[in-house]
Parts: structure tokens; C-alpha cells; sequence
């Protein structure tokens, strides 16, 4: 699954909502979780195509006072320029599932990148899971951070493109045990991965960024095989 990509309603992409979900069939995805920045209107009309193959979550990134967040699972888009708290809040109202995307990205609007340690351990307990590794974040020592984050706090640790081309979906992608057409089945995944996030922290950046070419290989098999993530 990715829970994190971009269509034409984002101001900065420029691809059809239904070429996203097309190119997750090919890339035999199980879920895609459509964040536009700002609105759910791209979300919506992919997931109201009743395309097959794909289950499409409605999500929708929102830049915070203190930076950015994605929600998942909602049905009413969330206004840009609110506080955290206030953000996080209106997600919940609607039982969605709060997420934390390229956190310590220092070149984009990123809630940790220059928190204390105290401001750290707030965020820490307002949200569902963190990206450990975002598609477009360059910054290894970012992505590691990342990793030390979700794994003191407890959280899950998830992999997601950001993709705003086609080129970039599915390069980056989280394999997830049960459903997740529903924020509890989600829920219940991501709870699940609270642990493979901190054996990965305790494995160290290497294995953990060996895993990557791991996984890569593994798509590939997936794909020849007819498996889906």
C-alpha cells in the first residue's frame, strides 16, 4: 500500500486521479491513499469511480501552523493554517487516522524538523504513525531520525511514495498483514508494525537501509508472481 501521493488537485501535480489508481493496478497495489494538499476533491473521484483491483482511501495532506499532516479516512476536507492540535482534532472527528509525513525534512514544511525533544514528545502523542521513509526525502539522516522517532515512541513506521508523477508511485510502498478499508483495519495493521519498526531501529541505519534493496527485489518477484502489496 502507499498512503501518500498527489493528483491534479494538488497545486503542484498534474496527474488524472484515475491514472494514480490505474498505475497502483499495475504496480499491484492493494490501497492507495490519495493527499492532496488541501482538499479530498482528487480522492473522491477516484475512489467514487468504483475502480477495481485498488482500494482507494481518501486522505488529505494539510499544512498546520506547524507543518504538514495527513489525515486518512475522511469525508470533509480540513483547512489549511490551523494548529496542530486543531488539525488533528478535526481528523478525529471524523475517525480518521492521523499520519506524519517526511517529518524531519528540513527543505519542506515538516512538523519535528526543529522541535526540542519536550515539542517531540507532544507530536508523538497526537498521531497513529510516522514516515520512515518518504519517495522524495534525499536525507538519509532524515529518514533515520524518522525511524528513532516512531521507534522510542512506540508508533509505527510506514514507507510511502509522495508521488506527484506517475513515474513515483509504487517505488515506495509498505507491505501491511490484514485489510485496510477502514480506519480500524488500518489501525489495527499499523499497530502491528509498532514492532517491526522497532526491530528495524535496533538493526541499525545499514540493515535497515539494506532492506530497501531487499524490497526491491522482492516487488520485482511480486510482480512476476502476481503478488500485491
Amino acid at each position: 500500500m502507499d498512503l501518500h501521493c498527489h493528483s491534479d488537485a494538488s497545486f503542484d501535480s498534474s496527474v488524472h486521479p484515475f491514472a494514480l489508481v490505474e498505475r497502483a493496478v499495475h504496480r499491484r497495489l492493494s490501497h492507495l491513499a490519495i493527499t492532496d494538499h488541501g482538499t479530498i476533491e482528487g480522492a473522491l473521484r477516484a475512489r467514487d469511480a468504483g475502480i477495481h483491483w485498488v482500494d482507494v482511501i481518501v486522505g488529505e495532506e494539510m499544512r498546520t501552523t506547524m507543518g504538514d499532516v495527513i489525515g486518512l479516512f475522511l469525508e470533509r476536507a480540513i483547512p489549511n493554517g490551523l494548529a496542530l492540535e486543531e488539525t488533528v482534532a478535526a481528523i478525529r472527528e471524523q475517525g480518521g487516522i492521523v499520519g506524519l509525513p517526511h517529518p524531519f525534512d528540513r527543505h519542506r514544511p515538516s512538523v519535528a524538523a526543529r522541535l526540542d525533544e519536550d515539542a517531540l514528545e507532544v507530536v508523538a502523542g497526537l498521531i497513529d504513525y510516522v514516515e520512515v521513509r518518504n519517495g522524495r526525502l534525499s536525507d538519509r539522516t532524515a529518514s533515520v531520525r524518522a525511524l528513532a522517532f516512531a521507534a522510542t515512541n512506540g508508533l509505527p513506521g510506514v514507507d510511502a511514495s509522495d508521488a506527484h508523477t506517475l513515474v513515483e508511485l509504487g517505488r515506495v510502498w509498505t507491505p501491511l498483514q490484514g485489510g485496510a478499508s477502514s480506519a480500524v483495519e488500518l489501525r489495527a495493521g499499523l499497530d502491528r508494525r509498532v514492532a517491526e519498526t522497532r526491530e528495524l531501529y535496533e538493526r541499525g541505519p545499514r540493515a535497515w537501509h539494506g532492506l530497501r534493496r531487499v524490497r526491491t527485489a522482492v516487488r520485482t518477484l511480486g510482480r512476476r508472481a502476481g503478488a500485491t502489496r
